[in-house]
């Protein structure tokens, strides 16, 4: 699933459409997470002046309407030219002055959207604070998790707790610190959640240098694949040896995802350091 940095590239890799109008819309399947709305052709004539990021939301801000946009578990947006052939599950084609923007979704768990009253109060009012924002911090964390008794992986993954901070970036920052991904939020010490806020910022913002991480088929909007996949110490490394002390790392199952650890950099403390 696309996490933080491969929506924070899409969206950037889809800035040339800025300031540029729509010329058409084609729903060529309307099946996804929810129906694509049947009512797009609002968007003829207008422009896109914003492109934001909220979460893995990317908010799509033209003259009169917005949308929301997610990318789900397999979606992704290509900036074509409008001879090129289409692929299969392609769900939507706009038509803007100089490129033609497609959205692909194999899975079809990602979602196009209105960004209306209803959906602003379901889908964005309930997300914590941006992990690259100053509002994401160590007293902040502190506070969150000092009532949480669940892992600190499953916490760290809650988008109420702090947005964006998925499997394979959770995974690497509780690596990098030293802290078993079952230990019970409530339980890490004030310096632990300090290096743990440190880590995150520094784990997501290089993962967006490096154009997020492509595991299987994601892509940006131009067509480039991600290299943070490359820089990986412990998320799919199960059974390898851990790049610090040479011990088989290991895995089990959190909230039904994968968490790879070290059982020697990473020991499972139950009581509160």
């Amino acid at each position: 699933m696309p996490e933080l940095p491969e929506v924070e590239t899409t969206k950037t890799s889809l800035l040339p459409l800025l300031e540029q109008r729509v010329q058409a819309v084609k729903v060529l399947n309307p099946s996804l997470r929810w129906p694509i709305p049947d009512d797009l052709d609002k968007l003829v004539g207008q422009r896109l002046v914003g492109l934001k990021r909220r979460s893995k939301y990317i908010l799509a801000e033209f003259e009169q309407d917005q949308m929301l946009w997610h990318l789900g578990m397999s979606g992704s947006f290509r900036l074509c030219q409008p001879n090129e052939e289409l692929r299969k599950h392609d769900h939507l084609i706009i038509d803007f002055e100089d490129q033609q923007l497609r959205y692909h979704d194999p899975r079809r768990f990602g979602c196009i959207l209105w960004l209306d009253q209803h959906h602003q109060g379901k889908l964005i009012d309930p997300l914590g604070p941006e992990p690259l924002s100053e509002d994401f911090n160590a007293a902040y964390l502190r506070e969150k998790l000092s009532k949480k008794n669940v892992g600190i992986k499953i916490a760290l993954m809650d988008n109420h707790v702090v947005v964006g901070v998925g499997n394979i970036y959770a995974t690497e920052s509780l690596f990098n610190i030293g802290v078993h991904p079952a230990q019970p939020a409530s339980t890490l010490s004030k310096l632990q959640v300090e290096k743990l806020v440190v880590e995150v910022k520094r784990i997501l913002k290089q993962a967006i240098e490096l154009g997020g991480s492509t595991l299987r088929d994601y892509t940006n909007a131009m067509g480039e694949n991600g290299y943070f996949q490359q820089t990986l110490l412990a998320y799919g490394r199960a059974g390898e040896m851990c790049v610090n002390c040479e011990t088989t790392l290991e895995n089990l199952k959190l909230g039904q995802r994968a968490s790879v650890f070290c059982p020697q950099c990473q020991p499972l403390k139950r009581n509160k350091a």
